[in-house]
């Protein structure tokens, strides 16, 4: 794991310098969670170098890292990231196919995992964000998953089913501590809040944190792997027993 970290630190500072020294945007793959959270722990490595996260649409969890901007280079860029929809040709009879299934056909096509994105899955149909330099490989020979037959489409852009719904809701809490915010959103034990810390499960903004005790600051977006996301909107009010009544929107 140490190997593979140094490699991408290293291919990171790399894509930095280059997009400086060349004056030209330059991307990476799609990174993971694990993998975003060490571009922040390097970032004061690169400096000023301006950069923007991004994977398809608000929300995404696997994102590409740009560097370079339109203020600073003098042109903008698009990401090279296409939306494609994977949908059974004949619905009715089609297996229920979950993320795995999609996820594992589209590597048995051998390519790499950083080429893909998010895969979200709606009904029957699956929204894959990718690379645009394997949108065509995927579409040419992705045509079937287990026993359905699929067909793949590009999309001209992500439909709304794709993009993130924010859910606002009220919970009651001691303090904005963030094991004890979790907890009670997801309807768990002060212990297994404190545990998704020690395992590493979840980012504040981006960076994985081990501080559970910390405080959850408004504007917050904090991930934690297996159970969702959502947003810190602050507190509302105290109540007449102490407690804090505070607001939140969770991506649903």
């Amino acid at each position: 794991m140490q190997k593979q970290d140094s490699f991408i630190e290293k291919r990171i500072v790399d894509l930095a310098n280059q997009s400086y020294r060349n004056h030209v945007y330059t991307f990476t793959g799609f990174l993971s969670p694990d993998e975003q959270d060490i571009f922040y722990r390097i970032q004061p490595q690169i400096g000023q170098i301006a950069y923007t996260l991004y994977g398809g649409v608000e929300g995404c969890e696997r994102q590409v890292l740009r560097f370079g901007s339109e203020e600073t280079l003098g042109y903008p860029e698009e990401f090279p990231i296409d939306c494609v929809q994977i949908r059974p040709l004949m619905p009715k009879f089609a297996d229920k196919l979950t993320h795995r299934d999609f996820l594992g056909a589209l590597m048995n096509l051998g390519i790499e995992r950083s080429t893909l994105g998010d895969i979200i899955v709606k009904d029957e149909c699956a929204y894959l964000f990718c690379l645009s330099k394997v949108t065509s490989y995927i579409m040419q020979n992705l045509s079937k998953i287990r026993h359905t037959n699929v067909k793949c489409e590009q999309m001209k852009e992500p439909p709304q089913a794709v993009r993130p719904r924010l859910e606002p809701q009220s919970l009651i809490v001691g303090s904005p501590r963030l094991d004890g915010v979790i907890a009670k959103l997801y309807h768990l034990s002060r212990s297994q809040s404190v545990t998704l810390f020690r395992d590493k499960k979840v980012f504040v903004n981006g960076r994985c944190t081990e501080n559970n005790s910390g405080s959850c600051k408004e504007g917050d977006v904090i991930s934690v792997r297996g159970f969702g996301k959502f947003v810190y909107n602050g507190s509302i009010h105290e109540t007449k027993k102490g407690n804090l009544s505070i607001s939140v929107s969770r991506y649903v």
